[in-house]
C-alpha cells in the first residue's frame, strides 16, 4: 500500500510549532519601502544647479533655491513612504501627524515653478508647471494615510504610553544591530535577527492590546536595555580578541532571551483569549436572563 510522504516541511504537516522551534533568520524581514522611484526624485535638483551657474546672480540664486526645495521635497517623500509602510504594517496605528507625501508634492510643485520662472518670468506658466508637477507627484506616489486604523475603543492615553515604550524598544533593537556589525560575525548577526523577530512579536502584541503593557513593560524596557548593553560589550570584545567563550556565552544569552520573550508573548495571547471567553460567557448569561434562547456551543 502506498504511504503518503510527510514531514516537518511538508505543506500538509500537522506538527505543532512550539516556542522552542527556531525561527527562520529572516522571518518577517522588513524590506526598505523606499524604492527607485522615490530615489530618482533627487535627480532633478542636480541639473538645476549646473544650468544656473552661467545665468548671473539672480539666475544662480533662483536655481539654488529651486534645487534646495526639490531636495527637501525628495527627503520628505522618503520619510512619508517609510511612515506609510509602518502604518500598514501595524494593525493598530494612528495616521501620520505630518502629511509628508502631500507636503513633498507641494514642494516639488514649488521647486519646478521657481525653475520655470527662472527661464520664463511671469506668473501663469510657473503656476501651471507647479500645479501639473504636484498633481503628477500625487498620482505617482499617492496620499498619506488620512485616518487612524484599529483605534475604535482604544484608550488614546494608554496608546500614547505604548507608543513611547515601543519607540524605546525599537531604538534598543536598532542599537543592537548597529553594534553587531562591528563583530563581523555573520552567523551571530543572523541569530540576533531571530531574537529581534521574537521581540517584535511581543511589541506587536502590546501594540494591538495596550492593556498588555504592564505585563510586558519589563521585557520591552529593562530586558532589552540589558540585551543592548550586552550586545555592545560582546561586539567590542569579539572584534578585538575573537574570544570563542564570549561568543558562546552571548549565543546562550540570545537563546534564553528569545525563549523568555516567546513565552511572554504566548502568555499574553492566552490571557487575551481567556478575557474574551469571560466576556462571551457574561453576555450569554445576560441574554438568557432576558429570555433569549441560545444554542449550545458544540465547539467547547
Amino acid at each position: 500500500m502506498a504511504k503518503r510522504f510527510g514531514g516537518k516541511y511538508s505543506p500538509d504537516d500537522r506538527a505543532e510549532v512550539t516556542s522552542d522551534t527556531p525561527r527562520p533568520a529572516f522571518d518577517r524581514a522588513r524590506v526598505n519601502p523606499v524604492g527607485a522611484r522615490a530615489n530618482l526624485m533627487f535627480l532633478p535638483a542636480v541639473p538645476m544647479v549646473f544650468l544656473a551657474l552661467n545665468d548671473g546672480a539672480i539666475g544662480l540664486a533662483l536655481g539654488l533655491v529651486s534645487a534646495g526645495v526639490l531636495t527637501l521635497g525628495a527627503i520628505l517623500l522618503r520619510e512619508g513612504i517609510k511612515a506609510e509602510a509602518a502604518y500598514h504594517e501595524r494593525k493598530v496605528a494612528r495616521r501620520p501627524a505630518l502629511p509628508r507625501k502631500i507636503l513633498a508634492a507641494g514642494l516639488s510643485g514649488i521647486g519646478i515653478a521657481i525653475a520655470a520662472y527662472r527661464s520664463e518670468p511671469g506668473l501663469v506658466a510657473p503656476i501651471l508647471f507647479g500645479i501639473a508637477t504636484a498633481g503628477l507627484h500625487l498620482a505617482a506616489f499617492g496620499f498619506d494615510p488620512m485616518r487612524d486604523k484599529g483605534m475604535e475603543g482604544v484608550d488614546t492615553f494608554q496608546q500614547d504610553r505604548v507608543a513611547r515604550v515601543v519607540d524605546e524598544a525599537e531604538a534598543h533593537l536598532q542599537a543592537m544591530s548597529d553594534a553587531m556589525k562591528r563583530a563581523e560575525d555573520r552567523p551571530m548577526e543572523l541569530k540576533l535577527d531571530q531574537f529581534q523577530t521574537i521581540a517584535r512579536d511581543l511589541i506587536r502584541t502590546v501594540e494591538e492590546d495596550p492593556r498588555d503593557l504592564t505585563a510586558a513593560r519589563k521585557y520591552l524596557g529593562v530586558y532589552l536595555l540589558g540585551a543592548r548593553d550586552a550586545t555592545v560589550k560582546f561586539a567590542d570584545i569579539y572584534a578585538r580578541t575573537r574570544d570563542t567563550q564570549a561568543r558562546a556565552d552571548y549565543s546562550d544569552l540570545l537563546d534564553d532571551l528569545g525563549q523568555g520573550f516567546a513565552q511572554r508573548t504566548q502568555k499574553l495571547l492566552v490571557d487575551d483569549r481567556s478575557d474574551l471567553n469571560i466576556e462571551i460567557d457574561v453576555l450569554r448569561d445576560r441574554l438568557q436572563r432576558e429570555g433569549v434562547r441560545i444554542a449550545p456551543d458544540t465547539n467547547s
